[in-house]
């Protein structure tokens, strides 16, 4: 393939995609212009289900104008969209001990407090690209805060709820991924001792508990020390939280100064994580496998979602900036070939969230409380930049 006309294409598609129909659907058919924040419960038509609130999807929301305000056009209407979520998040999204709602109602009434910090998470990522977009150094200080506010809720026992009795001792993949792309973001725009402990202890616990070679596997819940816990969750792999670990991961080596390496650290995750998440048959990434290839218990288990398609663009994407090797541009147009031949919603608007193993879809909905303006819209503002990055260099 000519590279430069290929990554031209896609940089333009991304750009394309995004600031014609995935911004506009959500400004349109979700932004809440009464309360302020967004709805994601919407039917295909952009028709709302649900006025209930995702809290997560606050903090998503308001990252993803941000962000693409940051990095593919000034466009004032998402930067007030951004700017009316934060103000939603602040007013009624934190309660008196700064831990975060899980839902709350149009209005702002909570409805849910759930035992993990996702929500605070994505606040603290908002606050930090919105400091960034503005240059208003109180959001980054307040990005900061709710940071610290998730480490000392997940260091101190007693203020989370255990999943498990005192019988099963156990750790999961999804928060130390997560408190990776917390800290990077954060250190974008603030700097404090603390960034760098997180993303050095969430990296250590990857490389020493979480990656079992003898699979060829990145496990999503192991035992404290990293044990091997044979039983339907221990063995279960989830291809597409490994490889948007691994995009992280690329993001803090590059950081760094191309950091050798967690440079590898990652394209070992990626490459384990495609071989079990690549379906040969029907092809797009599956959302479970079990690492001893005996049978997921997830109901979802061979279902193709939208968003471990979209990590998959982007890492594949990464991997070819930083290595050039161009095994991992064929796995980019692998992704990104199957997953625009069946996820965009050519009536409508949008994509579709989720399809059955063969691409068919499975349920015609935009959104839902885990459905909305996020991974979609932040994988096309990150590939157009790859893109344009990769390009610069040829």
């Amino acid at each position: 393939m000519d590279k430069k006309i290929y990554l031209a294409y896609w940089a333009e598609k991304y750009k394309e995609d995004l600031t014609e129909n995935i911004m506009p659907f959500w400004l349109k058919n979700g932004l809440d212009r009464e309360h302020g924040g967004i709805y994601t419960c919407l039917n295909r038509d952009g028709s709302l289900m649900d006025t209930t609130k995702s809290v997560w999807f606050q903090g998503r929301f308001a990252f993803t104008c941000s962000f693409a305000y940051n990095q593919v056009a000034q466009n004032q209407e998402w930067l007030d969209a951004a700017k009316s979520t934060l103000d939603f998040i602040e007013k009624y999204c934190f309660d008196e001990n700064r831990r975060m709602y899980f839902e709350v109602t149009a209005d702002g009434t909570p409805l849910r407090l759930r035992r993990y910090v996702f929500s605070e998470s994505f606040a603290a990522i908002a606050m930090a690209e919105y400091a960034a977009a503005t240059g208003d150094a109180e959001y980054a200080r307040k990005a900061l805060a709710v940071f610290k506010d998730m480490r000392r809720f997940l260091n101190t026992p007693g203020i989370l709820e255990p999943k498990y009795l005192p019988t099963v001792q156990c750790q999961g993949h999804s928060i130390t991924m997560i408190m990776i792309n917390v800290a990077s973001c954060i250190k974008k725009v603030i700097e404090d001792p603390e960034l760098d402990i997180q993303i050095d202890e969430s990296v250590h616990a990857l490389r020493t508990y979480f990656m079992h070679p003898e699979f060829k596997a990145l496990l999503e819940t192991v035992g404290p020390n990293g044990e091997f816990i044979d039983t339907l969750s221990g063995r279960t792999i989830n291809p597409g939280h490994c490889i948007e670990t691994a995009w992280f991961l690329f993001d803090v080596a590059e950081a760094r100064g191309g950091d050798k390496e967690l440079t590898e650290l990652a394209l070992t995750i990626l490459d384990w994580s495609w071989d079990w998440g690549w379906d040969e048959q029907y092809g797009g990434i599956i959302n479970f496998r079990d690492c001893k290839n005996l049978p997921s218990q997830d109901y979802a288990q061979d279902m193709k979602f939208w968003w471990p398609q979209t990590e998959a663009i982007i890492a594949t994407l990464y991997a070819y900036k930083l290595t050039g090797n161009e095994r991992y541009l064929k796995m980019h147009r692998m992704i990104s070939d199957w997953t625009y031949a069946h996820f965009p919603d050519s009536e409508y608007g949008e994509w579709y969230g989720y399809l059955h193993r063969d691409g068919s879809v499975a349920q015609p909905a935009k959104g839902n409380l885990f459905k909305g303006p996020f991974h979609i819209p932040r994988m096309m503002t990150k590939a157009y930049t790859l893109c344009q990055e990769i390009l610069a260099g040829l």
